[in-house]
């Protein structure tokens, strides 16, 4: 198998991204056709036996019927997945770029998918073991002193008796949504992030985010994408919403976060270049990394002035103080700074070091949540396991991967270039290291 070089497929595929809305050309069939369309079936397949795996499906409706009359065994699943594996490994060798790349991605998601069968047949693995099996990532381990070093730094913002934690819970209690207010302050945010984000990158017509209100769910927001570029974003209500998650939901679920990569997979891919495996998304998969990463660092990318944001606009819709947003905007760094805490306190319960009381006092000394947030997260944990990697490893990765382009934060046109492309691809965590 010769050396991918992704960088140069990836400059390959932005020609045809700013080709392709003059002149598309006719899909062309090549030998990837076959396994790519057996890997759709096989995802179909398991969402049979794992009901958040299809996380998205816009393919043939007659394969998701197939998928469910026959309800194909786990053992029959793992030698398909073996075979169809077998059959990308043995291809000859891709002479043009964009087909290796895509080669390497089929690879990647096929192993995954074998991965999660596995699981589903009740193999155990550890947190870094089923996050490289399921992500083809691993997340590296953070000691507490470097948790306790963001903590010192918090507490000179925000002095005062009593324990941190709690501090940090009454400071936010200030900036909680009011429910008659939630509406229009995310449904701003979301416009806001949409007019931004469609002067840098070219969308097609009738694209569209329909938001929803929902309880009951254990994520705090949402993206159901629907296909022929529409989503339903959903924003979950059980517990007090904080101003900043309409900046963050606006561009994470939307623009330019799952929406846009979504949006721009399936016109560029699928559509453009009849890539059928872009007609599903696996869940549990190399693709989340690259998703849930890019969307995290995709809110840094369209709100680059998010406190003067907060403070003009979003503050005084909902009837919020404008004078407190710096203060805000930075204890909320802070906290963002925090986020591999999450990946502590899910590895040492996945991995049965923690009972769930433990890994929920865990979040609470060192993420600083509350009580109740901890709870939900952990829940979350059960649900979804290793996924939590995908949002701060991710993030870390994307942004290293633009920066390394020289997507800076000072040279914000080719920051959007750089990260327009990555959305447009089939990369794999791997090749954003």
């Amino acid at each position: 198998m010769t050396a991918l070089r992704p960088a140069v497929a990836l400059s390959l595929l932005l020609l045809c991204i700013t080709g392709c809305a003059r002149r598309a050309p006719a899909p062309r069939a090549d030998a990837l056709d076959e396994p790519a369309r057996r890997y759709v079936k096989l995802v179909l397949a398991v969402g049979q036996h794992d009901t958040s795996y299809v996380d998205a499906y816009f393919g043939p409706p007659a394969w998701a019927e197939e998928a469910k009359a026959q309800r194909i065994p786990l053992e029959e699943l793992a030698t398909r997945s073996a075979a169809v594996h077998q059959t990308l490994e043995t291809l000859p060798a891709p002479t043009d770029e964009m087909t290796a790349l895509r080669r390497r991605y089929l690879l990647g998601q096929v192993a995954s998918l074998a991965a999660r069968v596995r699981l589903l047949r009740g193999e155990k693995l550890s947190f870094d073991e089923e996050s490289e099996a399921l992500y083809g990532a691993r997340a590296p381990a953070h000691p507490e002193a470097e948790f306790l070093q963001v903590h010192a730094q918090l507490e000179k913002l925000l002095p005062g008796t009593g324990p941190l934690p709690a501090r940090i819970q009454a400071f936010q209690k200030e900036f909680i949504i009011p429910k008659d207010k939630l509406e229009p302050v995310f449904r701003t945010a979301i416009e806001e992030a949409r007019r931004r984000t469609r002067a840098h990158i070219p969308l097609p017509e009738g694209e569209a985010v329909t938001l929803e209100v929902v309880t009951g769910q254990t994520w705090g927001g949402y993206n159901w994408y629907q296909g022929s570029a529409k989503s339903l974003v959903q924003i979950n209500t059980d517990l007090p919403i904080f101003i900043s998650r309409a900046v963050d939901v606006g561009a994470h679920e939307s623009y330019p976060g799952h929406h846009v990569y979504n949006v721009l997979l399936e016109q560029h891919l699928l559509r453009e270049r009849g890539w059928v495996e872009f007609s599903v998304y696996a869940l549990y998969s190399p693709q989340s990394l690259i998703a849930e990463g890019s969307a995290n660092y995709g809110i840094d990318v369209v709100f680059p002035d998010k406190e003067a944001y907060l403070r003009d606009v979003l503050f005084p819709l909902a009837g919020m103080d404008p004078a407190r947003a710096g203060l805000y905007v930075r204890v909320g760094k802070l906290l963002e700074k925090l986020a591999y805490a999450d990946n502590e306190a899910a590895r040492g319960y996945l991995d049965g070091l923690f009972t769930r009381e433990q890994a929920r006092d865990y979040l609470v000394r060192y993420r600083l949540t509350s009580p109740e947030r901890a709870a939900k997260l952990v829940t979350n944990f059960d649900a979804t396991r290793t996924y939590v990697i995908n949002y701060n490893l991710g993030r870390d990765l994307v942004e290293r991967y633009v920066e390394r382009r020289g997507g800076t934060a000072d040279a914000p046109e080719r920051r959007w270039q750089v990260f327009r492309e990555l959305l447009s691809s089939p990369l794999l965590p791997g090749d954003l290291r």
